[in-house]
């Protein structure tokens, strides 16, 4: 059973009684769950966009702290008092992070959200008046877009082996998967209005909270990556997936992962690994995506150090510091999470 703080009781207990009315407050009709570890400055700015702007609907917002050492809690208890938090004496990874939430959460909807994003005014609201004119849908998520302003892949179709294995050195240079990889992260999709997809970046997924609950929540077996494509495979088992194009929130993108490359690159791998076997992908054929991305992962930290190398001397600061930051993934990946990957 969950174990509640004391700060998170106290928030609670003002659901009850708002001590300047001396009366209940309007029960929220959106809970907006946080995860967070280690990304205080991210969190504060997505804090302030929802709770410093009208969101167009009563919504309640709770954090939940992995044991972050940044001062993160400390941050939400000066600045944003009337958020409900709960202080973890560890990491307990995103997915489990998210069910805390979801479990104190009183909304009718439940606002899946990232801390590494800044939501518009009114835009929470727009997401659950969509999900209100779908009785049918059990999710909807919005347009994401970069810091540059630039969209990206939030809808996508549910990934194949195939299609990952275009991601490996070796799958580009033969073109392995190509049409499948393009596929899955470009979907032909009606842009012009809200539209049903198979699957959406776990940035930002608005559910029912009745809907969550019969899904079984997120899959806490996922530690980091892969747990959104899950929690959609199951999701289109109750209901259409929507995609909002109209409605867009800033998603800085990764920004989290480069923080804490130590601990997410090890086990991204490792939470595809697990969404594929969940989703069907017969053994055999599992054991030869392991061996494909053993062999290939010093190739590609080999061919991203060159690249990053290149793009340097070419006077490209940003294109290189991508390109580093996916040298430092891949290995830590080779150095801390082969046996996490090869046991998934």
């Amino acid at each position: 059973m969950l174990q509640l703080g004391a700060e998170a009781r106290q928030c609670l207990s003002r659901r009850a009684v708002s001590p300047a009315t001396n009366a209940a407050p309007p029960r929220p009709r959106v809970s907006v769950c946080i995860a967070n570890w280690n990304c205080r400055r991210l969190l504060r700015g997505c804090l302030h966009s929802l709770v410093r702007t009208p969101q167009g609907v009563p919504l309640e917002v709770i954090v939940v702290d992995n044991a972050s050492t940044d001062g993160a809690p400390e941050l939400v208890r000066r600045e944003f008092p009337e958020a409900i938090l709960i202080a973890n004496p560890v990491n307990r990874g995103f997915a489990a992070a998210s069910n805390q939430a979801a479990s104190v959460a009183a909304g009718e909807y439940l606002f899946f959200l990232n801390n590494d994003t800044i939501v518009p005014p009114r835009t929470v609201g727009l997401l659950c008046d969509l999900l209100a004119a779908r009785p049918d849908a059990a999710m909807v998520g919005p347009r994401l877009v970069g810091a540059d302003g630039q969209p990206q892949s939030a809808p996508r179709r549910q990934p194949t082996i195939r299609a990952f294995l275009h991601r490996t050195f070796l799958g580009r240079c033969i073109g392995l998967g190509r049409r499948d990889y393009a596929a899955y992260r470009r979907p032909a999709l009606d842009v012009h209005g809200p539209c049903e997809v198979e699957l959406l970046m776990g940035a930002a997924v608005m559910l029912r909270r009745d809907v969550f609950h019969r899904l079984g929540g997120w899959d806490e077996a996922f530690s980091f990556g892969g747990e959104d494509m899950d929690l959609c495979r199951r999701a289109r088992q109750h209901g259409p997936i929507l995609y909002h194009p109209a409605v867009s929130i800033t998603h800085f993108g990764s920004s989290g992962t480069k923080e804490n490359i130590a601990y997410a690159a090890p086990r991204i791998q490792a939470g595809f690994v697990r969404y594929f076997r969940k989703a069907g992908v017969p053994p055999p054929v599992l054991w030869l995506y392991k061996l494909v991305l053993t062999v290939d992962a010093p190739l590609q930290v080999a061919a991203r150090a060159c690249q990053a190398a290149w793009r340097f001397v070419l006077c490209r600061p940003a294109a290189a510091r991508k390109a580093w930051h996916e040298v430092r993934a891949g290995v830590a990946f080779l150095t801390g999470g082969l046996g996490m990957f090869w046991r998934a």
